[in-house]
């Protein structure tokens, strides 16, 4: 089999794409031949035997890293189809317990090493301080930086007690945003010293617990000019002078924030000359009907042919894109092979239960099928919030009936509430804070029954009558949420 010369084995060396399939494609075993640094699995790559498919990428690149995106809570790919069995950062932050944080990080690396893979893309060590956030939400551990920053080294330590890497993300802080990077270029509108203050923190308390890997955010603010995080050396250098020497790990490249302004070379580029080290390129199927039967081999492509050009035209340096390599194999060298870690104490459905919170007098359940009315936003490329395992579960068996809050009009609501009058019933919901389209359903339907019961797997919030508050769109979750009824 022909090599590939020197240059393209380095540029390799970066580049973390994603793939379609569950068997490995035959571009992909090529590359990895030729020094590419690994993979990242997404949902439909996990159909088959996931741990022989990565005993096949090792076998092909010992060095390889295998990364995949599982947070607990409401963002899971190992358990897609059924929705997460771990608690998410959210209730963690409620239960507000150390060891309960370090043993779910525990039980997340156990899982990933279980499948064979070595970096679990989390904890998110954003401080979520803006409510109206649509990317983050209940995937950070709360809205105080003090307890984001205990939580997030908490969970570093668990994740690497198992042997695989840990990557915060996503710095320097995804927080205070309102626009989801995966569809335009969120920016802040807080000053660095903010920023310093608030955002930072859990950054400086990862890389303190040992993190091996920082995710960056494609996200921007005045004071930084035009270019994003992900593409701004003035950013990444603050986490290098914090004192960081792990890995620089870009979020997707393949997101509209870096995709549509400067395309995934030009942002493959960029960012390595910024001081990123490993390029995550991104899932081939977040074009949906416009994805093309090889769009993995086209994104990968595309990147390491643009770093290749930049490199041999002078634009970036080959000792930044050695000196990122070097990064990368050395981060591999220290998870593969792994020694046994010693178990950690485990107990979801305890610490689901202790997330809980109840408002108001909750009217007599039954264990019976029970209709769920499902207000909640729609799923987004990175969360699957509207996932139907969450209201399967508080279902157990009765009706669902799926209501777009946005868009309803009056006699949509006003059938949901004759059947809400009619039976035990659960308002499914994940924003109900004041003058939102959710809070507006709920409220009417409360206005004919008052009792109604309302679950809500969002961010805290007030609302009138009986609120069941169980911050994660995970079937874990859902459960407790149920548990809670019918047992106050």
């Amino acid at each position: 089999m022909p090599q590939a010369d020197e240059l393209t084995r380095l540029v390799n060396g970066v580049l973390w794409p994603g793939f379609l399939g569950s068997e490995m494609p035959e571009w992909l075993g090529t590359a990895l031949d030729d020094g590419l640094a690994g993979v990242v699995y997404f949902a439909q790559n996990l159909h088959g035997d996931t741990a022989a498919l990565s005993a096949e990428i090792h076998r092909r690149a010992p060095r390889a890293l295998i990364g995949i995106d599982e947070e607990g809570g409401s963002v899971t790919r190992l358990e897609t189809d059924t929705g997460s069995t771990v608690p998410g950062a959210a209730q963690l932050g409620v239960v507000d317990d150390l060891d309960a944080t370090e043993a779910t990080g525990y039980e997340i690396g156990r899982r990933v090493d279980a499948i064979g893979a070595d970096v679990v893309i989390g904890p998110v060590a954003d401080v979520n301080t803006d409510p109206r956030n649509p990317v983050i939400g209940v995937r950070a551990f709360g809205d105080s930086t003090a307890l984001v920053s205990r939580h997030t080294a908490a969970a570093v330590r668990g994740i690497q007690r198992a042997g695989v890497a840990a990557c915060a993300k996503h710095y320097p802080g995804h927080g205070d945003t309102h626009t989801d990077s995966h569809h335009d270029l969120p920016a802040l509108t807080l000053s660095q010293e903010e920023i310093d203050a608030h955002h930072l923190p859990p950054f400086s308390a990862a890389v303190d617990a040992g993190v091996r890997a920082i995710m960056t955010a494609h996200i921007c603010a005045p004071q930084w000019g035009d270019a994003p995080a992900t593409l701004n050396s003035d950013v990444l250098g603050r986490l290098r002078a914090a004192g960081f020497d792990g890995v620089i790990i870009t979020d997707a490249l393949d997101m509209a924030a870096i995709r549509q302004r400067v395309g995934i070379g030009g942002g493959a580029v960029r960012a390595l000359a910024a001081g990123a080290d490993l390029l995550c390129i991104g899932n081939p199927t977040n074009p949906g009907p416009a994805m093309l039967p090889d769009q993995d081999e086209i994104d990968y492509l595309i990147a390491r042919d643009a770093v290749i050009a930049a490199i041999r035209s002078g634009e970036l340096s080959h000792e930044r894109v050695a000196e990122a390599a070097g990064r990368v194999a050395a981060m591999a060298d220290a998870v593969r092979p792994r020694s046994a870690a010693s178990e950690v104490p485990f107990d979801a459905d305890a610490i689901a239960d202790r997330a809980v919170r109840v408002h108001g007098d909750l009217p007599v359940f039954i264990d019976q099928p029970t209709t769920v009315i499902d207000l909640r936003r729609a799923s987004s490329l990175a969360v699957d919030s509207a996932a139907s395992h969450v209201a399967l579960a508080l279902a157990e068996g009765g009706d669902i009936i799926r209501l777009d809050a946005e868009s309803a009009d009056d006699a949509e609501i006003g059938g949901v509430v004759q059947r809400a009058g009619a039976a035990q019933t659960i308002v499914l919901v994940d924003r109900i804070d004041a003058s939102t389209p959710q809070r507006h359903v709920l409220d009417t339907i409360r206005s004919v029954a008052p009792r109604v019961v309302a679950v809500n797997v969002g961010l805290p919030a007030h609302a009138d009558g009986p609120v069941v508050s169980s911050p994660a769109a995970s079937r874990l979750a859902a459960r407790a949420a149920r548990r809670a009824l019918l047992t106050h």
